[in-house]
């Protein structure tokens, strides 16, 4: 599949913004399985600098700054990339999950810190006593990691309920726990708790997701939007992307741009300003297919 991929996000301020400096997630990692055919991001007003880089975790990322005093900001990205199915996952078999980070971390092999680091907390995947009761079921003395992983992904997605009124960027695991709703961000973190709890390397995946209209309705420009999932890694298969949103295993409709310990490492936008009080922002995301392969 080949998808052109449009994010649109415009802030407008209560008063002037003199200055402001913001970090943008918006470019999409080259990944297995993706080629990136074309990106581009376009600011407004245009940025007094600018600096592209890759974090510390793989992703690219860009540094705007602003000098410009400005009653609205809007950074527009557009990617085209191909992305390919994976091939099919065992879902049965495998290491014990109790194995994984002894596997990785013995011998005589050098250590692959970027595995073993995602086996490690973040604060908003910290294990707290809730998540790690909630976990316990799907995590049973030597089951594979794998089934575990994905016993794990379909309670999550019977067990609650999307709503996007429910939480925002800021809410605990534990409150997502309690509250039994939550969206994509919510399901991710609660999955990422379970597993690192256990010492299970798990990681964060910002990206998007291919979306249909319903039956004979069209699709409304701009109504997509940002997804996350998660990705466990297994000694068998390496890195399996698992989607508890959807309950799905991750192929060719799902579109990877970071890769992080948890959202905030990954956020499309973040920064800070000078003026402008308070602020209002708008949203606009469109996935579409340009050549289905």
């Amino acid at each position: 599949m080949i998808y052109e991929i449009s994010h649109r996000t415009a802030y407008r301020y209560e008063f002037e913004v003199t200055q402001s400096q913001h970090l943008a997630h918006l470019a999409p990692r080259r990944v297995s399985r993706q080629k990136v055919i074309r990106h581009n991001l376009v600011v407004e007003p245009a940025p007094s600098w600018r600096n592209d880089f890759t974090d510390y975790l793989g992703n690219p990322a860009s540094i705007l700054g602003i000098d410009e005093e400005h009653r609205e900001l809007v950074l527009h990205a557009r990617s085209t990339i191909d992305v390919k199915p994976r091939a099919t996952v065992d879902l049965v078999h495998g290491c014990p999950w109790e194995q994984v980070l002894t596997r990785l971390t013995s011998g005589n092999a050098e250590i692959d810190l970027d595995v073993v680091q995602y086996a490690m907390p973040s604060p908003a995947t910290m294990p707290v006593r809730e998540a790690i009761a909630y976990g316990a079921p799907s995590f049973t003395p030597g089951r594979p990691v794998i089934a575990a992983a994905w016993d794990l992904t379909c309670r999550i997605f019977a067990d609650f309920a999307f709503d996007s009124q429910a939480t925002d960027v800021t809410t605990p695991v534990s409150e997502v726990l309690a509250k039994r709703r939550g969206v994509c961000q919510d399901f991710a973190h609660l999955a990422l708790t379970c597993l690192r709890a256990r010492r299970v390397p798990a990681r964060y995946v910002s990206g998007y997701l291919l979306t249909r209209p319903p039956e004979g309705k069209e699709k409304l420009q701009g109504a997509d939007a940002s997804h996350a999932w998660i990705s466990v890694w297994t000694p068998e298969a390496g890195w399996v992307d698992l989607d508890p949103t959807n309950k799905v295993v991750v192929s060719d409709e799902h579109i990877t741009f970071a890769y992080g310990r948890e959202y905030g490492d990954v956020s499309p936008v973040s920064g800070v300003l000078l003026g402008g009080g308070t602020h209002a922002v708008a949203v606009a995301v469109d996935v579409d297919v340009l050549d289905p392969a």
